[in-house]
């Protein structure tokens, strides 16, 4: 129930300085509208860098800042620091889960099944045999991925992976369906199928209108199901997080699933893939918005 917001000030926290900003707006206005459509008093604030200013009397801020500076922890030390309740998790968990090197570390010690990685270093080169996965460890939103499919498309892929991190994350590739799993609470929502209908899942790809089919609930039969949503929920608590996630996996051939990384603050309009999947149970975009609100507050005291 969604009544619990009745009159609450809920100032939305926008935009961000980093390469996801456009989606972050888009998110942003459809959380905002979903928390109106609920009784909540909504301010909407463009967060251009730190030294944005919320007014006197939020109950809470709903971070729906995308990528570098809202889901890394960034945005997060500065609302405690000014002791600001906020959605979503803490400096700790944020940090931990946009690091795709750390929440790697997370899932091996959890036994959360991953591909296998490694950190690559200018000057040296991977030792993962072709094919593989190059990406920089801490960008959001596929920016920066790059499949290598032969050694004379790499330097160009680690050079763009170094011209925005000092280090490289470098996965063995993994072909087969690629999967999502919205996670609120400790709840696990049908798992989201996504088929680019060109390469992989791209940004482009993502925020392409048409670029991508989606299946919701995803083609498995049970018993898949169950290892992937065990998988997600797995790397979801690997990370200590405790409000709300998305968690991108990777079925292969065999029926079985690898987790790729922990989305912390994923897309939020109402067509995106956390939605999708709490739609299939029931649980309609305003009310999924209120749910993160309501456990956000319990999480924060209020």
């Amino acid at each position: 129930m969604s009544e619990t917001l009745q009159n609450k000030n809920i100032a939305v926290l926008m935009g961000g300085p980093g390469a996801e900003r456009a989606v972050s707006l888009n998110s942003a206005a459809a959380v905002a509208r979903a928390l109106r459509s609920v009784g909540a008093n909504v301010t909407e604030i463009d967060v251009a860098d730190a030294a944005f200013t919320i007014p006197e009397g939020m109950d809470l801020a709903f971070n729906i800042i995308h990528g570098t500076f809202g889901e890394d922890g960034q945005l997060q030390a500065i609302l405690d620091a000014r002791g600001i309740a906020y959605t979503g998790e803490g400096e700790v968990g944020s940090r931990l889960a946009f690091d795709k090197i750390a929440s790697k570390k997370r899932f091996e010690a959890a036994g959360v099944p991953t591909a296998k990685w490694e950190i690559v270093e200018k000057g040296s080169a991977p030792s993962i045999p072709l094919p593989f996965v190059v990406k920089p460890p801490r960008e959001g939103s596929s920016v920066g991925v790059h499949i290598v499919q032969d050694t004379v498309a790499l330097d160009a892929a680690l050079e763009d992976c170094f011209a925005r991190d000092h280090e490289v994350l470098v996965e063995e590739f993994i072909q087969g369906k690629e999967l999502t799993v919205g996670i609120v609470g400790d709840e696990a929502f049908p798992i989201v199928e996504i088929v680019p209908k060109v390469d992989f899942y791209t940004y482009e790809n993502k925020y392409t209108k048409g670029a991508s089919e989606y299946f919701c609930p995803a083609r498995l039969d049970a018993e898949t199901t169950r290892k992937v949503q065990e998988a997600a929920l797995a790397a979801h608590r690997s990370l200590g997080l405790e409000v709300y996630s998305r968690v991108d996996v990777l079925l292969d051939a065999a029926g079985n699933p690898y987790v790729l990384e922990v989305n912390t603050i994923p897309g939020m309009t109402e067509t995106s893939l956390l939605p999708k999947g709490a739609a299939a149970v029931g649980i309609d975009f305003p009310e999924l918005c209120a749910r993160i609100a309501r456990l956000s507050l319990k999480k924060g005291g209020a």
